[in-house]
This record gives C-alpha cells, structure tokens and sequence, in this order.
C-alpha cells in the first residue's frame, strides 16, 4: 500500500512538473509571437500608415526656368541661393521675399538665379545620417527632369511637418510629386534610383567652399569693369529691402 501512495505522489509530482513545462513553453512561444507580430508592425506600419494631408500651393511664376535656375543666364548679376527644405527660415524667404525677388529682378532680365539644396545642415555638420532634408532635395533634382523644379520647390516648402517628422518619407514624396504635376512613374524611377544622390552632396560641399555656415545663405556674384568676379555672402532669411541694397549695389558695379 505504501509503495503505490509512493507511486501515486511521484506521478502527481511528474504531472505537475510536465504542466508547469507546457506552461513555460506556452508564455515562451506567445512572447516570441508577440515579438515577432511587433516587429512586423514596425516594419510594415510606415508603409501602409496614411501619408499626411497635401497642402496644393500656388507655384508662382519663375521666368525662363531652367531645372533650378530662372532668368536670363547673361544677367549682369548672378545669386545661388544655398537652403535647406526644412529650414523655417529658408521657408520664410521662399514665402515672404522670393517672389519680390522674381518679380523685381529675375524677370526684368538683371538676375539669374539658381536654388541649391544643402539637405540638412546641422546633421551633416555633426556626422549625422541622411535626413529627410536630402531626400526632398533628391526628390526636387527628379522633379526638374520633367521640368517641374519649381513647382516642387514651393510644393516642398508649402508641406512641412516639422524637421524629420515626416515631411518628406519615401511614400509622401511621391504624393508630393503628384500634386506638383509630376508623372508618378517617372518620378519613383528617378528618385528610387538615387540619381541625384551625388549632385545633393555637391551641393552641400559647394556651399562649404562658399563659405556658408548655416541656411538659408547667399552668394552674389557679377565681373565688374575691369573683368574681375566678385562675390559677396548674404546670410539669413533677410526682408526684400535689405536684398534690394545688395543687389542695386551690385547692378551699379557691374559690367555693363
């Protein structure tokens, strides 16, 4: 009788003991699922997520547009303009004074002007990754091919989200694209295919060699008399009047 309660308790106890296993096996598979269901959302979310509203913006008018250029490429004063898409500031000059700018002396024939993008200052100064800066400048360069810059350029500007708040992801550029007046297709091959990858950092190492500490800035060039190039850096989003000086001083320098 002893012998079989000792049996009995054994086997209760291996019972028990093979339960608490199938539980253990249990919580471990279902964390594992979770785990694995969380990855998967991470992975997958950013893809299928609504993109955020598109704002249609006005692109103005931009004479004798040439990919990032406008104006008469003989106007006695030339201005590159360094920026950055995400910059408030770049985007108070893009809205408050750019089209003063157009209207008083890219259309008149006195300035040629040229938009270059630097992607994202600050992160490339500290070693940081590509930004989303970088994206919408790659995204601005495919844009010319279909000779849509500006009409990006302002579509850009008029659809920030905050920096690296996704302004500018993968799938929101595409619906950029399209309310600039893109071919979709021809845009994602372009931009998919990192085209313009080299020409953005260009950009940024040109503006470097310019001189540029921060964006937006720019550069101001004309020859004057004696044949000699002369430049000057403006930095900062400055109001309309304080580019009139600089540039009237320079139209009353150049040669004519």
């Amino acid at each position: 009788m002893s012998t079989e309660k000792e049996l009995s308790k054994r086997q209760q106890r291996r019972e028990k003991m093979r339960k608490s296993e199938m539980r253990s096996r249990m919580v471990t598979i279902g964390l594992v699922v979770i785990g694995a269901l969380l990855i998967a959302f991470v992975l997958i979310y950013p893809n299928v997520k609504p993109v955020a509203a598109i704002t249609a913006v006005d692109a103005g008018t931009h004479p004798k547009a040439d990919r990032n250029s406008m104006g008469d490429p003989k106007a006695p004063v030339k201005i590159e303009e360094f920026s950055d898409f995400q910059c408030p500031y770049c985007e108070r000059f893009h809205k408050e004074t750019e089209s003063q700018l157009v209207d008083a002396y890219v259309t008149t024939g006195q300035v040629f002007f040229t938009y270059r993008s630097t992607g994202n200052w600050v992160s490339a100064n500290i070693g940081g990754g590509k930004t989303e800066s970088e994206d919408a400048a790659k995204a601005a360069y495919c844009a010319a091919d279909q000779g849509k810059f500006w009409e990006m350029h302002a579509t850009l500007f008029g659809n920030v989200l905050g920096e690296d708040a996704g302004s500018f992801t993968d799938r929101r550029l595409v619906s950029l694209a399209q309310s600039a007046g893109l071919d979709t297709k021809q845009f994602s091959d372009c931009y998919d295919s990192n085209k313009y990858a080299v020409q953005v950092a260009q950009d940024f190492k040109d503006a470097v060699a310019a001189g540029v500490k921060g964006t937006p800035s720019f550069v101001i060039s004309y020859t004057d008399a004696s044949g000699k190039t002369v430049t000057k850096l403006i930095e900062g989003a400055l109001a309309f009047d304080a580019f009139k000086t600089e540039i009237d001083a320079a139209l009353a320098l150049a040669a004519k």
